[in-house]
């Protein structure tokens, strides 16, 4: 995959503007199924085949994960963990290089978590293993995560030695992926540091990859948001000067400044492709 350009920001983590390539979708993606199913392969390989049941805007997602997932992220060394990294960026740039990951055309934004709204990692954290039954919510989410094989026993080895480093602050965050039509994640790398975290009684530290709008998409829907904002302080105008129009005024200046300000950088639809074999 060619170079993306990067974008670093402020708070930390960054933006990777992948360019167009090679036609095809990613080696990592989500394709439709029959019977309102989609499968999600990595390569040929099938890693989840999911169908839908149900009426109505809640539904039972029912799940069958298969063995084979390969991390695209290469092992991590214990000196590795114990120096340090800027995760985002080092994933990132991890990510670029992989034949097994999900990055295609278009903006990426990676940023490290170190909190979870409760639930994620408990009752949401998805541990039944091969078969598993996701109650959607009304909207099309439930908010938890998606590991791809099964997590490993508290006292297996490798999560012993995560464990460890778990308690002395120096265990590198897993890697999710955030899936649009889940509302939730999936666990692309770290299942046994998520082992191990979750046996120390913590909630995994986290490098999240979101799928955000492109370029043109965003300023187009900031055209717009500009052109009703400015319509909105024009009829604003025409009203009486007082103490209650001038809150109003600075009420919506604030709420069009809030919307701009994030409009590039919100989760954009995780594409779902079409079956090249069909």
């Amino acid at each position: 995959m060619a170079r993306a350009t990067r974008e670093p920001l402020p708070g930390g983590g960054v933006v990777l503007a992948v360019p167009d390539g090679p036609s095809g979708p990613p080696p990592l993606r989500f394709e439709r199924a029959a019977d309102r199913g989609w499968i999600l392969r990595q390569g040929e390989r099938p890693l989840i085949q999911a169908r839908s049941e149900g009426d109505g805007c809640c539904r039972d997602l029912h799940l069958r994960r298969l063995p084979g997932h390969r991390s695209p992220l290469p092992p991590l060394t214990a000196a590795a963990m114990r120096t340090g990294a800027d995760w985002p960026h080092r994933y990132a740039l991890w990510l670029e290089e992989t034949e097994l990951g999900p990055l295609h055309f278009g903006r990426w934004l990676l940023t490290s978590r170190s909190t979870s709204a409760p639930g994620i990692w408990d009752c949401d954290l998805v541990q039944d293993w091969p078969d598993a039954t996701l109650e959607l919510l009304c909207g099309g989410g439930w908010h938890g995560v998606l590991p791809l094989r099964p997590l490993s026993a508290p006292d297996g080895s490798r999560v012993k030695a995560y464990r460890k480093h778990a308690r002395e602050g120096t265990l590198a965050p897993v890697l999710l992926w955030w899936v649009s039509f889940l509302d939730g994640w999936l666990l692309l790398d770290g299942h046994d540091r998520a082992a191990a975290a979750l046996a120390e009684g913590m909630r995994p530290a986290c490098v999240e990859l979101v799928r955000l709008p492109d370029d043109a998409d965003w300023r187009a829907t900031a055209e717009e948001i500009t052109a009703a904002h400015e319509e909105q302080m024009a009829r604003l105008a025409e009203r009486p000067a007082g103490p209650h129009t001038a809150r109003q005024r600075q009420a919506l200046d604030r709420g069009y400044a809030d919307v701009i300000s994030t409009l590039a950088y919100d989760a954009n639809v995780t594409p779902v492709f079409e079956d090249p074999r069909d």
